[in-house]
């Protein structure tokens, strides 16, 4: 049994003061504990509060356990001692501190108190009650004993949690059996490091367990892990930005591949570079600009490579370039069954088809290959109109989005209307240095609306990717559920501009975004990829604030839709596979999960469910 120690500071006049330093070196030297109780009441520190001390000690430490002894508690209130705690009080008290403290904050009776001095076989003997043992410490030579005591007895591997942290797991997690590999790095409800890794960019979340492998090996492990416990959720996260992704969720494991990051340079002459996972676009943009190159990767350069490469890439360089997924020319996966495989057109062909579009489904991915583009400085522009008829507008930029030269992208955004009348933003790239080229193609854009604020200028495509914020040791803290649906839309017609403008003025929607394809995108066969939807002008994304509303919104406008970008989509029901792929592509896709996923382990994304697609339609409903 593993001895969790906790201290009993005395209390003294300057109680606040010595309690907390004594309790950040507890916390210092692995301690789990410290015990604040209130004195006697002919004692000299009679008046000082515990529960001040104990908010105190909560706003000097940040992971150790914090009990709390009011004064008189062991007697029973009689209702006629004054200085007897009345219990109404010390529930309200209780409250208040544990507002402050959050769960550090341990009830009473919950732990053993050893006599001051207690050597290692009497602390041994009083936690076989698998309770923590508090020892009564006077000054840092008495917590530096127990530290030390701590020390000798400390797990061989991995990292030693308080009694605290260990009763913060979740249930249905075997903690002990994580691999030795992971241990160390592995984060839980307990850790100091939990908050950074628990949520993504958009997605609350309360994870049971965060592994965070650097290898292929480790993958593997802690896929092993993770096979072992198919009864909680399983997340797979590369940036943590993703809208239809589960790189998080509530109770289960997470393997977060975000110190897989490195960028290299394989082959100058071919523009071959090999990419981690948990890179961000931003670090690859700015890896790749001092050779003149850069690849095409949606519109945030906060988005991490190893979702976007293996759904499909529709970017600010896409109708110039194609999608990221055309330019991948290798990619290296851990399978559901831990094998470490290498996919290209020659080697694992079926399996290289599948990655570029549906690649969540079929394996971690532990680095890419691709072969990118010479870009040099391109014009940037972000532009702010404001209409008073969206549907003109919308069927406008329609026309002037489909018949620009495939040099230039501009990606539409708007949502609510205000006072009847809708701001729209407008986000461009011309791949061209010549500032004439860059107003010629940008100037039909203004018919839109009224021009209200513009920023046109030269600059590299590193630039561009990175505006985005950089995410620090604190991570991302979403929260809720982002609620998403998606389309392709072969053609802004009249009757689509009327039913999405319908749409938007019904404020049920507040973020609208089209994102021009054709160009280099149709240039691909459709067979080419399991990202099959190449011929389609647009594709759209709308959110809002309730899935149900959403949804039946959304399916009022499906005539005008031909199939969907699973990124960019939760509605997670088994028919929207339909959607994402074509009959062909996902009898092919199911097909290939039943021989590299059998099992589903993959399961808790957009999933292609290895059972014939009624099977899975029928359990949906059952559920």
């Amino acid at each position: 049994m593993e001895l969790a120690l906790g201290i009993m500071p005395e209390l003294s006049a300057d109680a606040e003061t010595l309690t907390a330093d004594l309790a950040r070196q507890a916390e210092a030297g692995g301690l789990d504990l410290v015990v604040v109780r209130g004195a006697d009441a002919d004692a000299d520190t009679a008046g000082i509060d515990p529960w001040t001390a104990a908010v105190w000690v909560a706003g000097a430490t940040e992971s150790i356990g914090i009990g709390v002894v009011p004064a008189g508690a062991s007697e029973p209130f009689a209702g006629t001692d004054p200085e007897a705690p009345v219990p109404a009080v010390v529930d309200k008290a209780w409250e208040s501190a544990a507002l402050l403290a959050g769960p550090r904050l341990v009830a009473g009776s919950r732990w053993v108190v050893a006599p001051a001095g207690a050597g290692r076989a009497e602390l041994a003997a009083l936690a076989e009650s698998g309770l923590p043992v508090v020892v009564p410490v006077r000054d840092g030579a008495d917590v530096a004993r127990l530290v030390d005591i701590v020390a000798a007895d400390g797990p061989v591997g991995g990292r030693r949690r308080t009694g605290v942290a260990r009763a913060l797991r979740r249930a249905g997690i075997d903690y002990d059996a994580v691999p030795a590999s992971l241990a160390a790095t592995a984060v839980e409800p307990g850790d100091r490091e939990y908050l950074a890794v628990s949520s993504n960019y958009l997605r609350g979340g309360a994870p049971g367990l965060v592994l965070r492998p650097e290898t292929p090996e480790q993958v593997a492990d802690a896929l092993a892990f993770a096979r072992a416990h198919t009864h909680v959720p399983l997340g797979v996260r590369s940036g943590g930005h993703g809208v239809s992704g589960r790189s998080t969720n509530d109770g289960g494991v997470v393997v977060d591949v975000g110190r897989m990051n490195r960028v290299e340079v394989l082959d100058e002459a071919r523009r071959l570079v090999r990419i981690g996972p948990g890179a961000t676009w931003k670090q690859v943009a700015a890896a790749l600009d001092p050779y003149g190159w850069a690849l095409g990767s949606g519109d945030y350069g906060g988005v991490g490579v190893g979702g976007l490469a293996t759904a499909g890439g529709i970017g600010l360089l896409g109708r110039a370039h194609g999608l990221t997924i055309d330019h991948l020319r290798a990619v290296e996966l851990v399978l559901a069954d831990g094998t470490a495989v290498r996919a290209t057109r020659d080697d694992h062909p079926d399996l290289f088809w599948a990655v570029r579009g549906a690649g969540a489904n079929f394996g971690v991915a532990t680095a890419f290959e691709f072969e990118v583009d010479d870009v040099g400085e391109v014009g940037w522009a972000k532009l702010s109109l404001v209409t008073t008829d969206i549907e003109k507008s919308l069927l406008r930029f329609g026309e002037v989005a489909t018949a620009a030269p495939r040099d230039t992208t501009v990606f539409l955004v708007t949502g609510r209307p205000r006072q009847g009348q809708s701001m729209i933003q407008l986000y461009a790239i011309v791949d061209s240095p010549d500032p004439q080229v860059v107003v010629e193609r940008l100037t039909p854009f203004l018919d839109l609306g009224a021009l209200v604020q513009q920023e046109a200028y030269l600059t590299r495509y590193k630039d561009i990717m990175g505006q985005a914020a950089d995410v620090g040791p604190d991570g991302h803290h979403g929260q809720g559920e982002p609620v998403s649906r998606s389309a392709f839309l072969p053609a802004i017609t009249p009757e689509a501009a009327h039913d999405t403008a319908e749409l938007l003025r019904s404020g049920r929607v507040f973020f609208y975004e089209l994102r021009p394809m054709g160009g280099a995108i149709a240039d691909v066969p459709a067979h080419e990829t399991a990202f099959a939807h190449r011929t389609p002008a647009f594709q759209v994304t709308a959110m809002g604030a309730d899935q149900d509303d959403l949804d039946a919104r959304w399916d009022r406008l499906a005539r005008h839709f031909d199939g969907l970008y699973l990124s960019f989509d939760t509605d997670l029901r088994p028919e929207r596979l339909h959607d994402a792929f074509p009959p062909p592509v996902l009898t092919r896709l199911r097909d290939l999960k039943r021989r590299y996923d059998p099992e589903n382990l993959f399961r808790d994304n957009f999933n292609i469910d290895p059972r014939d697609g009624s099977d899975a339609v029928r359990a949906s409903e059952e559920a």
